[in-house]
């Protein structure tokens, strides 16, 4: 007879070691730091021999690190225990939309506790259930062209930017984007964990885009491309982490988002930079066609730089904004010049400024 769910303290030693090694011998080998200080709780099922035979964990709204051992079992009967107790967690916590990144195989699993498939690689899958879903997100963007006049449209385009800060550089990517579609829609990245806010961003880029008549701004809410959430935990190397949360990213866009929005291309700024953003365009020119075109707009320049948001970042840093302020629109160059000892405020505690 097993006992009742409960919660484990993993920062007691000897729970963390039984956890991790059940965990190991079910295939999950990877467990990245970052990934570890997502997690708020992580709930355990003993035996009656005092043995753990199930466990999951939440970080917001999503389920990580769920390993369940069915020996001497019925069916599937720890994994619904686990999952139950990891949903009825966040309910009781007012979260009743729930996202879960787990391997192909334990898909079919949590589709028949409710959750369904977002999309999958050979690496693993996506899935989602609660009382919203991506059908809901597609109506929500929807409306807002629709109130802006915007619907129908023959030609549709979208653009997917993180925007930290929104620079000259993505301002002629949306340019491009809007000379060649009816309607662009530009989806900026929600997750709250750049040197500028997610509500900075937003407001920067609809502000910044204020003129084009026919780009509607929105929040790409949970559905693009996620670093807070990047199950990187049961892959073994960061390039194979790297190419499976893209290839998830795009066949999401692909399959849910594109064909509901009536999206025909997407726009991408050319990438001689960051490697995480190049292996992303190059996942996104292989699996998107020949479903939505993709085409690579060649980045801006000033002068014989290229104009990047990674280095008007470093110029933050460094008390040097004034010398990136014609790589930017008016009104970012005034947020920072505003807001100049709050930005570096967060970097000087910490905040990663080398990323996207």
């Amino acid at each position: 007879m097993e006992q009742a769910v409960q919660t484990l303290n993993l920062t007691d030693v000897a729970v963390f070691k039984e956890w991790r090694e059940f965990l190991e011998s079910l295939g999950i080998t990877n467990f990245q730091e970052n990934e570890l200080q997502q997690i708020d709780t992580t709930l355990g099922m003993y035996n009656e021999q005092g043995s753990l035979i199930a466990t999951g964990s939440v970080a917001g709204n999503v389920l990580k690190y769920v390993g369940v051992c069915n020996k001497f079992s019925t069916q599937g009967s720890h994994f619904n225990s686990i999952v139950s107790a990891l949903m009825n967690l966040l309910a009781q916590r007012g979260i009743f939309h729930l996202f879960v990144f787990t391997k192909v195989k334990y898909s079919a699993s949590f589709q028949h506790v409710g959750f369904h498939e977002l999309a999958q690689t050979d690496l693993g899958a996506i899935l989602e259930t609660g009382d919203t879903d991506v059908n809901d997100y597609v109506r929500r963007v929807e409306k807002v062209a629709t109130e802006r006049r915007l619907l129908p449209a023959k030609r549709v385009g979208a653009i997917v930017m993180n925007a930290n800060p929104f620079t000259l550089g993505h301002r002629y990517l949306v340019e491009q984007a809007a000379q060649e579609n009816e309607l662009v829609y530009v989806f900026v990245v929600s997750d709250d964990v750049s040197l500028f806010t997610t509500a900075e961003r937003l407001a920067l880029v609809k502000q910044g885009t204020q003129d084009l008549k026919n780009v509607v701004v929105v929040t790409g809410d949970q559905y693009m491309v996620s670093y807070v959430t990047f199950p990187a935990y049961f892959l073994p190397t960061a390039d194979e982490a790297i190419q499976f949360q893209t290839t998830l990213d795009a066949r999401l866009f692909r399959d849910q988002i594109a064909p509901a929005l009536q999206i025909q291309t997407r726009y991408l700024g050319s990438e001689p930079i960051s490697r995480t953003t190049g292996i992303y365009n190059q996942v996104l020119q292989a699996e998107l066609p020949p479903s939505v075109d993709v085409k690579v707009i060649s980045r801006l320049t000033h002068g014989d730089q290229v104009i990047t948001a990674t280095r008007v970042r470093q110029a933050i840093a460094e008390n040097q904004a004034a010398s990136v302020l014609d790589w930017l629109p008016a009104n970012t160059a005034d947020f920072i010049q505003q807001n100049l000892a709050t930005l570096q405020a967060r970097i000087q505690k910490g905040m990663n400024i080398n990323g996207n």
